[in-house]
């Protein structure tokens, strides 16, 4: 990422010299719009995007799409188009709103122009006050106490490649390597500045394009050009207006262990409020979000998603008004927020990004996951293989050895994992929840010879060693909190109320931050750890900080903290693998990729939950970077008893480890678990970074069947997963449709030999054979545990065409016989399909 003053290479242009006219207070530009303008200034080849400035318009092209806006006849930001890409000869005044007359009882700007009124104009950025009554992306408070704000056009720049924000994550020039493209796909940067003369203040909106990707993200810096201080209550990132498109507005809610479940709701008439206020960007409403139009499916129609680069309180508004306008406005929550701005100082917003597709929700969602992929996620692990880890936690939760626990790693290793991850309860007096949060002394009694010899002993395996740590928290039973109360975030005068037994540490302190930096650096330099699990596990309450004169700063003066300590962990350590965790998917968001490349998704192991937990991350996330591991069922969560084939084939989609006591395997359990991890290991990278369908038509027309597909970017290879929640007597025929091959291409079909025990067919097996035989006798207990059958298998050569309109898959099980061939689902039973092109 290129720091502003060295990236700052192309243009900076002012009002006057290239639109025509002069913009300080009082005048009207004398705009000749839309004209073509041969001197425009551009970048990048056409086929690949580029930003364009032209009589007034400026243009941001993509690979797929157009975002166009104009500089009006007062200097506002209209916005005219964001939608497919136009030609360069598109006539700007045919994408853009009329306004011919007056609209009833809007107010006009000036009374000589009775016709222009900001509440009828589609805007890029608007104040209060002025007569525009949609919601503001600014809410400042000026030194007189008065809240109204008019910002015009001054001036923009061009910039090759990115302008970082100070203090925050956000998106990268892409990887070199890491895709097909060449520098003419590099990302170019936009900055408009607009200014309020009245108010002293000066707003620099700034739009990055990610041509190759179909991505722009949008930032705003406020800066305060008087001589008092000015009060900001509200700054978003982006404000975007557009006509209603019949719109459907598709967010991702849920809560512990049911992160992520899509609400697909129409976008009704006044405000849609899509937020949190736990103090993280929270499992009760992820910031992102789609916005698609009505008739739109996963593979046709209009969608819009956005997203924001930011792990604390966010804030996401749809306004649909009576008019049939859509205004989008998303950035930092105002609730409990404000920001005090001296003369001289600035305020820079979290990044916010958006893209478009004319081909469904599915592509937004690939859109954004190839954004994810090759722009946010740290260089170093940029489409890089992610490791199959083994995660101690559900195997001992607190109660474990060393000893124990070498066990249960020689045995994970046998079995093909890669990783050993230690997780809570190897430090201080951490024998449950309630102690020991802040210390980082290991536990003697638990490893007598010290954590670096344990993590030699992994090593000495064959795997690598992670630990896992909460460094934002403290218990009041620990040295820390002994040592020091004062850096625990409670309200003076009252009693804290805890989560998990838990305080929050003030990472808005200076020396909180050096303390958690050097300590946590100590175990990950002493264990010489290749991974990192990074737990938060409550979310904020009693929020106070003796160390801040405003209150009003403290949650996104945390959030700054965070990500000062997880830059200074990770700058000096590109090569240890971070996974956020946050009671599962708590804190699922862009801010934290940035960091780290992958997040446990949930704490919830369950497969079936999983589908709706997984897929609905998908929406806006790559399956890169969801934790996902198998474990023991009956599930912890849930107490669903589901087949280990399906707990295998969900988690398989996204970043794979075990989490079970891996000692209780039977052998025939420990053979099926050996082979799907070397299947993994095998189509990792088509599992991990492969193009993500979610099967929409028929397997989602039955209502108890989930598609998922992952395409390699040639074609050359696609996976499908076939999942079943509740089986139906007698079903009927099932046609498996995929998505992303090529039509003319010939494909081989094979179906991944899956284990099928005995015990599927309860007591049908007494009549099988000549004996009768106890179900859950002795007998067929013992060989479940060492014999298996392989559910049925399917093995064709089929064109590419054919699998688009999609191919009827033998029958499941009709409860009239057996035949190698059917397919034995029953509830909760799934099959993986191989493609590969010949």
């Amino acid at each position: 990422m290129t720091p502003l003053d060295e990236s700052r290479a192309m243009v900076n242009k002012p009002a006057s010299e290239d639109f025509g006219g002069d913009t300080e207070a009082g005048s009207q530009p004398l705009l000749s719009p839309f004209v073509s303008h041969a001197g425009a200034q551009t970048c990048h080849n056409r086929r690949m995007g580029m930003i364009s400035v032209a009589d007034g318009v400026f243009r941001l092209d993509t690979r797929s799409t157009s975002y166009w806006f104009r500089v009006t006849k007062y200097g506002h930001l209209e916005h005219l188009w964001y939608g497919s890409l136009l030609p360069d000869d598109q006539d700007p005044t045919v994408v853009g709103l009329k306004h011919p007359v007056q609209l009833g009882t809007a107010v006009a700007y000036r009374e000589d122009d009775l016709t222009y009124s900001l509440d009828a104009l589609e805007l890029e950025w608007s104040g209060v006050g002025t007569g525009d009554y949609r919601q503001s992306p600014l809410v400042a408070v000026l030194p007189n106490g008065t809240r109204t704000s008019d910002f015009t056009y001054v001036s923009y720049e061009i910039v090759e490649g990115v302008v970082c924000p100070a203090g925050l994550p956000s998106a990268r020039a892409g990887a070199q390597g890491t895709r097909p493209e060449g520098d003419d796909c590099l990302p170019q940067t936009l900055i408009v500045t607009l200014r309020d003369e009245a108010a002293h203040l000066d707003l620099l909106l700034h739009y990055t394009v990610f041509p190759d990707v179909d991505c722009i993200t949008r930032r705003a810096v406020l800066v305060n050009k008087g001589e008092d201080q000015v009060r900001v209550s509200a700054l978003a990132s982006l404000m975007l207006d557009m006509p209603n498109r019949h719109f459907r507005l598709l967010t991702l809610n849920g809560g512990w262990i049911k992160e992520a479940h899509i609400e697909d709701a129409p976008l009704r008439v006044g405000l849609t409020v899509n937020s949190s206020t736990t103090g993280v960007s929270s499992n009760r409403h992820n910031p992102g979000f789609i916005l698609a139009s009505g008739q739109s499916t996963e593979t046709s129609g209009k969608a819009y998603g956005f997203n924001l680069v930011y792990s604390g309180n966010h804030c996401g508004v749809v306004e649909r008004t009576p008019d049939e306008q859509v205004r989008v406005v998303l950035g930092i929550n105002p609730a409990g927020f404000e920001w005090l701005l001296g003369p001289g100082e600035s305020f820079e917003t979290p990044e916010a990004v958006m893209t478009y597709s004319a081909q469904g929700i599915g592509e937004v969602s690939r859109n954004f996951h190839r954004f994810v992929n090759d722009h946010i996620v740290p260089v170093a692990w940029a489409r890089r293989d992610r490791p199959v880890v083994y995660n101690n936690w559900e195997a001992t939760f607190f109660r474990f050895t060393s000893s124990k626990l070498l066990s249960l790693a020689k045995q994970a290793q046998s079995l093909g994992a890669e990783v050993f991850v230690l997780d809570d309860g190897w430090f201080g007096a951490r024998d449950s929840d309630s102690a020991g949060l802040g210390d980082y002394s290991v536990n003697r009694r638990k490893f007598p010879s010290g954590l670096p010899h344990f993590a030699e002993q992994i090593r000495g395996l064959g795997m690598g060693f992670g630990v896992w740590v909460e460094p934002e928290m403290i218990n009041e039973d620990s040295d820390l909190f002994r040592a020091h109360p004062d850096w625990a975030v409670t309200t003076p005068g009252r009693t804290p109320s805890k989560g998990r037994h838990q305080l929050i540490l003030d990472l808005t302190r200076d020396d909180v931050r050096d303390y958690i930096v050097e300590n946590v650096g100590h175990v990950i330099d002493s264990t010489k750890a290749a991974y990192i699990k990074w737990d938060f596990n409550r979310p904020f309450s009693d929020v106070c900080s003796a160390h801040l004169a405003n209150q009003g700063e403290f949650a996104h003066r945390y959030v700054l903290g965070l990500y000062d300590v997880l830059a200074r962990f990770f700058s000096s350590r590109p090569e240890v693998l971070l996974e956020s965790c946050s009671s599962g998917g708590n804190r699922f968001d862009l801010g934290m990729l940035a960091y780290s490349p992958q997040v446990w998704a949930s704490d919830d192991t369950d497969p079936i939950e999983r589908l709706a937990i997984q897929g609905g991350l998908s929406l806006l996330y790559p399956q890169s970077t969801m934790g996902a591991h198998i474990s023991d069922a009956p599930h912890q969560q849930t107490l669903r008893d589901t087949p280990l084939t399906t707990r295998f084939n969900v988690a398989a989609f996204g970043c794979f480890g075990l989490e079970m006591d891996v000692r209780m395997l039977s052998p025939v359990e420990r053979r099926e678990i050996r082979e799907e991890v070397a299947f993994y290991k095998e189509h990792r990278s088509t599992f991990q970074y492969g193009d993500f369908y979610r099967g929409d038509r028929e397997a989602a027309a039955k209502g108890n069947k989930v598609q998922w597909t992952v395409v390699t970017p040639n074609g050359s290879e696609a996976i499908v997963g076939l999942f079943q929640t509740l089986a139906q007597a007698s079903e009927g025929v099932d046609i498996l449709a995929v998505d992303g091959l090529d039509a003319e291409a010939r494909y081989r079909f094979e179906t991944r030999k899956q284990a099928l025990f005995i015990s599927r067919f309860g007591g049908l097996v007494k009549h099988l054979i000549p004996v009768t035989l106890n179900p859950s006798g002795a007998v067929l207990r013992t060989a479940d545990k060492v014999y298996a059958m392989h559910d049925g298998i399917e093995n064709y050569t089929v064109c590419g065409a054919a699998l688009a309109e999609g191919i009827p898959l033998s029958p499941q099980f009709l409860g009239t016989g057996y035949d190698s061939h059917l397919r034995i689902l029953g509830d909760f039973g799934s099959q993986v399909y191989v493609i590969t092109r010949v």
